[in-house]
């Protein structure tokens, strides 16, 4: 569940947001699994397809299974990803996706167990396949070398993300486990956003999981939706270059400006990383990860970056009501935050979105098995076509 507001006589209230997992807060599960000390993403994913929190030998089967996995089938790093390489990673990996259907025996098998077998090994594999696509393309675009590490046994997803980018596999706890906790916020949304409709939609046509999930990616992708992340990227590359002093309100409250009246920017007049369809006063992914960034910022040296994210959040809902003349609530999204967490981490802005669609499959899986369980209608929206009514003309009297 997504709550981001009330109506209270046929008016929005603005209010914080919630975001729930299987009528879990989402704040309860990161509270829990942190007070432990423990990786969280892993038994995000035990919620979301079974509905229940899982009991410690049912997380350890889990990522049992998952490690089980990860490894992609022979010669598929040489045959599907080396031999077109993309500049795009979210297109290597639908072609990744699309391509695991030649290497499944029971690919159109849509059996509840089946799509539960192929979710976990979709889980397992999309990972490898999005570190080792960036390779490939920085090998075959930059000319750099190319390294292929293998998965670690008894490491958590995010571990090996970080494991398998870098070159000498080496990370601190403190990464592991912030990146850990991107995967848990982005994991699941609801199945009002595109992506996930998306893959609800194609499920209900009885197509198999492979194509249902490329979809889901093919959506993602879009800077709309999950590529929103790469565009506040890009515009606070931006503001750091034209705004010389960063702690400036107004000169930062000048750029703003600049950026709605589409002077700047990429011209849009959009404040990336600012509004959101549901949330009002605030968005909780944003919020969590805020306050569990700062720590690593300062020990990145990233604190001015930090600090100048903040003043975007707190002086662009003045900047865009004065702009837009109306009074709507505006507050801060994930995509404001996740940026800057990726960027303290050492991750290359071309893996923002693909690690989005990596936290996201689990939730994709999830809405996929539920729409098979659940539906037995294919979607169908409503669509009322507006052209007039015209006479067919012969071709020798057309002008």
């Amino acid at each position: 569940n997504v709550h981001g507001y009330l109506i209270n006589e046929g008016e929005k209230m603005p209010i914080d947001g919630e975001l729930i997992y299987r009528g879990i807060n989402i704040r309860d599960i990161i509270a829990g699994y942190q007070a432990e000390g423990r990786f969280g993403y892993e038994e995000v994913v035990w919620l979301l397809f079974c509905g229940n929190l899982p009991t410690r030998s049912q997380i350890d089967m889990l990522r049992g299974l998952l490690q089980e996995y990860q490894q992609l089938p022979a010669y598929f790093l040489e045959d599907v990803l080396m031999r077109n390489p993309t500049d795009n990673i979210m297109n290597a990996l639908q072609r990744g996706v699309i391509s695991l259907y030649s290497y499944d025996e029971k690919a159109d098998d849509i059996s509840i167990a089946n799509v539960l077998r192929q979710s976990i090994e979709l889980m397992a594999r999309l990972p490898i396949i999005m570190t080792s696509a960036y390779q490939i393309k920085n090998h075959h675009f930059k000319g750099s070398s190319m390294f292929f590490h293998q998965p670690m046994k008894n490491r958590s997803i995010a571990e090996n993300i970080l494991a398998t980018l870098r070159p000498d596999m080496k990370y601190t706890d403190e990464e592991a486990k912030l990146l850990d906790l991107c995967l848990v916020l982005h994991a699941e949304h609801g199945g009002g956003n595109n992506s996930t409709f998306v893959c609800r939609s194609l499920t209900s046509s009885g197509t198999d999981t492979y194509s249902a999930i490329s979809g889901a990616i093919g959506s993602l992708k879009g800077p709309r939706h999950g590529g929103a992340n790469i565009k506040v990227a890009e515009m606070m590359h931006y503001m750091r270059n034209e705004v010389k002093d960063w702690k400036d309100d107004d000169e930062i409250v000048n750029f703003l400006t600049r950026i709605v009246r589409k002077e700047t920017g990429d011209r849009s007049g959009l404040i990336y990383g600012m509004g959101h369809a549901i949330y009002t006063k605030s968005d909780p992914r944003a919020v969590i990860l805020k306050e569990n960034t700062r720590k690593l910022a300062i020990a990145k040296g990233l604190l001015d970056e930090f600090e100048l994210t903040e003043a975007v959040e707190r002086l662009a809902p003045s900047v865009l009501c004065g702009a837009k003349d109306d009074k709507a609530v505006r507050c801060a999204n994930v995509d404001l935050y996740s940026g800057l967490v990726y960027r303290c981490l050492g991750i290359p802005e071309d893996l923002y979105t693909p690690l989005f669609a990596v936290a996201r499959l689990s939730g994709w899986c999830a809405h996929r098995i539920e729409e098979i369980a659940t539906n037995g209608k294919i979607m169908r929206p409503a669509y009322k076509a507006v052209a007039e009514t015209r006479e067919y003309i012969p071709l020798d009297q057309r002008g």
